[in-house]
C-alpha cells in the first residue's frame, strides 16, 4: 500500500499543508479536512483514506480551475460547471467547489446578470437578445429576465428609442436595396440584436417605404 511521507504546513495557503506520499507531491489539502483523517508520516494509507485524499484533490484541482477562469472573466455558475467537466474534472469535485466559491461570494448568477446585462444594453443589444444569452449560460430565466429589467432603468435605457436609433442607421445602409429587400434584412438584423414585436415591425415598415 501507498505510504504518507510527508505532511507540511503549505507556506503558500495558509490552513492548507502539503502531503507527499510514497515520497512524491501528492497535492496541497486543507488541514481542517485532514485533521478527520488522523495520518501519520510513514504509516500506510488504507485504501479508503488514499480515496478520500483523492477527492480532495480533485476538488482543489477544481477550485482552481474555477478561480483561473473567474480571473479571466466572470461566469455563470452553469456555464462554469459544463467547462469544468468539459476538462474532465469529476463532477462532485466539480459540485463541491463551485459551493465554496459561492459561499466566499466569488459566484454568483444574479451578480453576474446584471453585470452582463448592463454591458451589453449600452452596446446596443436589445433585451431578448440579452436574456437569450444569460439563458444559454445556465442562468435562470427569471433571474435572467429581472436582471435585465434593472440594467436597462439603471442605465436610463428605453429599448424602443434605442430600436429606432439601430434601425434608422442599418436602414440607411441598406438604401440602395429594393423596400422589400431593405424590409427584411432590416427586421432579420433588428430581432439578432434583441428587438422584436408589433412596434418594431411597424418601425420597418416606416423606415423602409
Amino acid at each position: 500500500m501507498p505510504t504518507l511521507t510527508g505532511i507540511a504546513p503549505d507556506p503558500r495557503q495558509p490552513g492548507y499543508r502539503l502531503v507527499d506520499v510514497d515520497r512524491g507531491r501528492f497535492a496541497s489539502l486543507p488541514g481542517d479536512a485532514l485533521d478527520w483523517l488522523d495520518l501519520r508520516v510513514g504509516a500506510e494509507l488504507l485504501p479508503a483514506v488514499l480515496e478520500r485524499l483523492r477527492q480532495l484533490a480533485d476538488v482543489e484541482a477544481a477550485q482552481r480551475a474555477a478561480l483561473r477562469a473567474l480571473a479571466r472573466r466572470a461566469h455563470a455558475r452553469r456555464d462554469l460547471e459544463r467547462r469544468l467537466m468539459k476538462k474532465q474534472h469529476p463532477p462532485a469535485a466539480v459540485t463541491t467547489a463551485l459551493e465554496r466559491l459561492a459561499a466566499r461570494g466569488l459566484l454568483d448568477d444574479r451578480r453576474f446578470a446584471e453585470q452582463y446585462a448592463a454591458v451589453r444594453a449600452t452596446r446596443g443589444k436589445g433585451p431578448v437578445r440579452i436574456v437569450t444569452d444569460l439563458l444559454a449560460q445556465g442562468v435562470e430565466r427569471g433571474v435572467a429576465e429581472g436582471a435585465v429589467g434593472r440594467a436597462l432603468e439603471e442605465e436610463g435605457i428605453d429599448p424602443q428609442v434605442e430600436a429606432r436609433a439601430t434601425a434608422t442607421k442599418r436602414a440607411r445602409q441598406l438604401g440602395t436595396l429594393p423596400p422589400a429587400v431593405r424590409r427584411r434584412r432590416l427586421l432579420a438584423f433588428l430581432m439578432r440584436r434583441g428587438y422584436s414585436g408589433p412596434q418594431v415591425k411597424d418601425l420597418v415598415r416606416e423606415l423602409c417605404r
